[in-house]
């Protein structure tokens, strides 16, 4: 997120010890979310409470004036240089409302607080809360199965794929259905078929 300084900077800014769900299905992965299985229904899910943190975020940060603080623990800038900081809003440490609110996990990384977010976490997930309150049946369909089996490589930083990111047509073709719009171009023909030159 974007936070302006009184001077009138601006700096980006990422939320440290937490990770809430992607909002682009192809970069969700269930697997960092315990108990959340690899299914089509468990990737819907996580899309849908990455919607909810989105929206829980800006409607409770937009436009407001928030304490940050940086964690000698931690590094202080992330893989993208954003700086990794705590927000507080009204003396209230947000990143840990994510947690205890279910819309985030932990991040595994080192930072001071990391056994007071993992026990916030702990408590979210035993109580079922947010995210983790998943309602999959135990006899989820074949075909969500079929699609969980389906491989997807990792999305690269500059997010997009090319068909020569792909090993196989089925994984160009889940990640076409999948988004909507084919914002890769990944159907170059518009014939509903993703880099049919592949095996």
């Amino acid at each position: 997120m974007e936070v302006e300084y009184a001077n009138g900077t601006e700096e980006t800014v990422r939320l440290l010890g937490v990770d809430t769900p992607e909002t682009t299905l192809s970069r969700i992965s269930p697997d960092e979310f315990v108990s959340i299985p690899e299914t089509t229904a468990g990737r819907d899910h996580l899309f849908d409470w990455g919607e909810r943190a989105t929206e829980f975020a800006e409607a409770e940060l937009e436009g407001e004036q928030v304490r940050i603080v940086v964690d000698t623990e931690s590094d202080r800038r992330g893989y993208f240089g954003r700086l990794l900081v705590y927000i507080y809003v009204d003396g209230e440490n947000f990143n840990e409302q994510l947690l205890s609110n279910g819309y985030a996990r932990l991040y595994d990384s080192q930072f001071s607080l990391r056994e007071e977010f993992a026990a916030v976490e702990r408590q979210a997930q035993n109580n079922e809360v947010g995210l983790w309150e998943y309602q999959g049946s135990e006899s989820e369909s074949s075909s969500e199965t079929d699609s969980a089996d389906i491989n997807v490589p990792p999305l690269l930083p500059d997010g997009d794929y090319n068909c020569d990111d792909f090993e196989t047509q089925e994984q160009a073709q889940y990640v076409l259905e999948t988004e909507a719009g084919d914002p890769h171009g990944l159907d170059r023909d518009g014939d509903e078929f993703a880099c049919e030159s592949l095996p």
